[in-house]
């Protein structure tokens, strides 16, 4: 490399290897998504500074130190988002959203935070993020924790766990807010300097101080359950029913809050259970998902009072949780061509774009000795090596080898289609019951399979019982 070639900045990532994980990450958010009927949307990556810095307070952390704030030309003050629902609160109000409320909507994209760099934790992040806005009832905390979950579990992490907490109403809030007050302040000698001034500004946020000596005042500090209204532990109590009715698996987290006056209700994190595989890639204190009931936010930009709930997840850290488990998303490739001439290569191209056309993974080899050619397909992984040369040509045929099996057969370039299909199932079949996913054998197989049928093997293999 040149020696002035320039460096990527600090706290980004150029992302190669992991890219896989990457976009086996957003592609299962997607999926999911649209099982739930999530409209996706799209949102500028800058906004006006006070979109942010009205909801979140002049004072957080995140406005004072971690926004990647600018003046325009104009001069502007201009944000680089550094989180989604505030912007999406923002298009909520100023496109009229408020006409479809109660609106479902998920995004995914890049976010900046001036932060110290560390394990899964960069300063251009991405996340992926639901919303639903407009929406009172708990069972909009339910739908949402039940899509969590199940982005969760079909990109196969496991060792997670739901953890549940109510921040009650306005009421309930203020009240318990007054008693940590009086709690905190009687012990205000042992509180850590940064507690201190949370203690002036945001005493709930104590709850959450890694501080060793704060950690030991917490544990017998008031909790939210004293002080809950009727109507807010009516509410608790429908989304955990709610919950324990969708077989969402959760437990509860008294000390579990969100520091901004406009949550309301249900908080909630997923964090990994401790020896789980996701804590060592992790730690068994870090959120791998979050989020939480903000009824209050939209007033903060102007709106009328819109009750909403969201949550958000970072995807580098999902990616690492996907690539720990080892379940990362396959990117074999079905079918290898190996023109052995140059006029063999005019046959590759026309039958690489019919393959294609049937969904099926192609690449040609056409450069280098033969033997080195078929060594660098069966390193990609190709399930089969399609070899066309002067007699396949002269007789309108290719040669096909399932590079698993070993055999070989000459046949119509028609056909390969079918032949790569067969060599799929195989390889589906080998694949599954390494995850000890139980398959029955292929003759055991209705012939009119559905064409989506590989999609979702875990719930496919029960249509065989």
């Amino acid at each position: 490399m040149a020696k002035n070639t320039p460096q990527a900045i600090r706290g980004t990532q150029d992302i190669f290897e992991e890219a896989e994980a990457f976009s086996f990450v957003v592609d299962t958010f997607e999926r999911v998504r649209k099982l739930y009927r999530f409209r996706r949307i799209e949102m500028p990556v800058f906004e006006r500074t006070e979109v942010f810095s009205r909801p979140l307070g002049e004072t957080t952390d995140v406005v004072s130190k971690e926004m990647y704030s600018f003046e325009d030309r104009g001069g502007e003050s201009l944000t680089l988002r550094p989180e989604f629902t505030a912007g999406i609160a923002r298009a909520y109000l100023t496109n009229g959203w408020q006409q479809h409320a109660p609106l479902k909507v998920a995004t995914h994209g890049p976010l900046f935070r001036y932060e110290r760099p560390q394990k899964g934790r960069f300063r251009q992040f991405h996340q992926i993020n639901a919303e639903i806005l407009g929406a009172a009832d708990p069972q909009a905390d339910v739908e949402l924790l039940a899509m969590a979950d199940q982005v969760l579990r079909e990109l196969g992490i496991e060792g997670v766990t739901l953890n549940l907490n109510t921040l009650g109403d306005p009421e309930s809030r203020e009240a318990w807010r007054a008693a940590l007050v009086e709690y905190f302040e009687a012990h205000r000698g042992d509180l850590s300097e940064d507690s201190v001034t949370r203690l002036e500004q945001n005493p709930l946020r104590i709850l959450d101080s890694k501080d060793r000596g704060d950690m030991a005042l917490v544990k017998d500090a008031p909790t939210i359950d004293d002080y809950l209204t009727d109507e807010a532990s009516s509410f608790f109590d429908s989304v955990t029913s709610g919950l324990d009715a969708a077989g969402v698996s959760w437990r509860r987290a008294p000390r579990l809050v969100r520091g901004f006056d406009y949550y309301r209700h249900t908080a909630f994190e997923f964090i990994p259970d401790e020896g789980s595989t996701a804590a060592d890639a992790l730690g068994s204190q870090s959120t791998v998902l979050g989020g939480g009931r903000y009824d209050g936010l939209m007033e903060t930009l102007g709106g009328a009072h819109t009750p909403s709930v969201g949550w958000a997840a970072g995807i580098e850290r999902l990616a690492m949780l996907v690539t720990a488990s080892g379940k990362v998303s396959d990117n074999h490739l079905d079918a290898a061509i190996i023109p052995m001439t140059d006029a063999a290569l005019a046959a590759a191209l026309d039958l690489a774009r019919d393959l294609r056309g049937q969904w099926q993974t192609v690449e040609i080899f056409g450069t280098g000795k033969i033997k080195r050619r078929m060594a660098r397909a069966d390193e990609a992984g190709a399930l089969v090596a399609v070899l066309i040369g002067e007699d396949e040509l002269s007789s309108g045929e290719v040669t096909v080898k399932d590079l698993h099996e070993g055999e070989q057969v000459r046949t119509a370039p028609s056909d390969v289609g079918d032949i790569v299909a067969k060599a799929q199932n195989a390889y589906y079949m080998r694949s599954w019951r390494e995850q000890g996913i139980d398959i029955p054998d292929m003759d055991a197989w209705p012939d009119d399979l559905p064409d989506d049928f590989f999609a979702n093997p875990e719930d496919r293999h029960r249509d065989f019982e």
